[in-house]
């Protein structure tokens, strides 16, 4: 039985440095994707590792690709980097943004193991699922994520057109699930005043997602001035959210980051798979689960995790029936089943901010039909 306590989860915008880092990985890697899928023979042999780090005008793309030379002569790294930073809406032009490109080749250490679409690597990886909300996802989580994409709108309608890029959330629910504080850090233009600032982020974000909360609860730009942001403000680095990007700290992390790898990465399709399971248990009610913890751990080349875990908030082992229903969870058959080589109404650019659960057009996120 869950404990009653206290939880927090926080959240960050698509302007958040981090995120521009993830963002651009994933950007690489759906035109990456979308050329090879020109000859389809070619796309199972992709892979992309990749990795960036942001700061001010700078950003260094790294990591490792293994892809046709055809396609990696059309990647123009710059140009998506520049493209993404656009469609952020930095201030300052995309131009004047200094791009290295340190791709590298997969290492061929790797490559023995992943050609034959066996694991990319050893790890953990954990899915979850819980009744509390629509989403199936932590009540706190989606507070702070719905915060932070509600000032994301508010800044694309000009409904509040002081608001700039960057932003960071946080709820807290005492032990009955009401909200006990929220704060918010809402990058701003220089000239519009503190308690503008205040009354409109209030009214028309917090209290338009969680309810009518005490003011006297809410923290709005503690420190009174939040004009400079994003990578000017801060370094980014893909991989740095990934509680943020999952279901908060009320679950736990299990393998590395999602963004800038490719299916044959299990930290990826298999948190995605994983996902998958947790929320076909709740639905399915199995053993009366009102949430479901699914643990899924492989070693480097193998084709069938070491250990398949799915645990209820009641205690229950229900791994036999995720075994009986999903007998093969292989990294090639995950990726067939969610077709994770061939976007299609989604991208891996989509998931790269404001979480990798919770929207239906990921195919991780539908439930099975078991």
């Amino acid at each position: 039985m869950s404990l009653r306590v206290s939880r927090t989860a926080e959240h960050v915008s698509a302007g958040h440095p981090d995120k521009f880092c993830d963002q651009v990985a994933d950007r690489i890697l759906d035109q990456a994707l979308a050329f090879a899928s020109e000859k389809p023979e070619t796309l199972p042999a992709l892979r992309t590792a990749i990795e960036c780090l942001a700061k001010n005008n700078l950003l260094v793309v790294t990591g490792e690709v293994k892809m046709s030379p055809d396609v990696k002569a059309r990647l123009d790294v710059q140009e998506l980097a520049r493209e993404v930073w656009r469609k952020i809406g930095y201030s300052g032009r995309a131009e004047e943004l200094t791009v290295i490109d340190h791709l590298h080749s997969q290492s061929v250490d790797i490559a023995k193991g992943t050609d034959s679409f066996g694991a990319g690597d050893q790890g953990i990886m954990v899915g979850y699922a819980t009744a509390e909300t629509p989403q199936m996802l932590p009540l706190e989580w989606m507070m702070a994520r719905d915060i932070c994409w509600t000032l994301h709108q508010l800044r694309d309608s000009k409904e509040l057109p002081w608001l700039r890029a960057d932003c960071k959330t946080q709820v807290t629910l005492d032990p009955d699930g009401a909200v006990s504080s929220v704060i918010v850090a809402a990058q701003h233009s220089e000239e519009v005043p503190h308690e503008e600032i205040v009354a409109g982020v209030l009214e028309k974000a917090v209290r338009a997602v969680v309810g009518d909360v005490d003011a006297n609860r809410v923290t709005i730009n503690g420190t009174g001035r939040f004009v400079i942001g994003g990578p000017e403000g801060d370094a980014g680095v893909v991989g740095r959210k990934i509680v943020v990007d999952a279901y908060g700290p009320r679950v736990a992390v299990g393998g590395g980051a999602y963004s800038g790898k490719d299916a044959t990465k299990v930290d990826r399709s298999a948190a995605y798979m994983a996902r998958h399971i947790a929320k076909a248990v709740v639905a399915n009610e199995v053993s009366g689960a009102k949430e479901c913890t699914v643990k899924l751990a492989y070693g480097i080349g193998k084709f069938q995790p070491e250990m398949v875990s799915a645990v209820t908030d009641s205690q229950q082992d229900v791994s036999g029936w995720v075994k009986e229903k999903f007998p093969d969870l292989a990294p090639r058959s995950i990726i067939d089943r969610l077709d994770l080589f061939r976007p299609q109404g989604w991208s891996y650019f989509d998931s790269a901010s404001y979480g990798h659960y919770s929207r239906p057009e990921f195919p991780w996120e539908k439930i099975a039909d078991v």
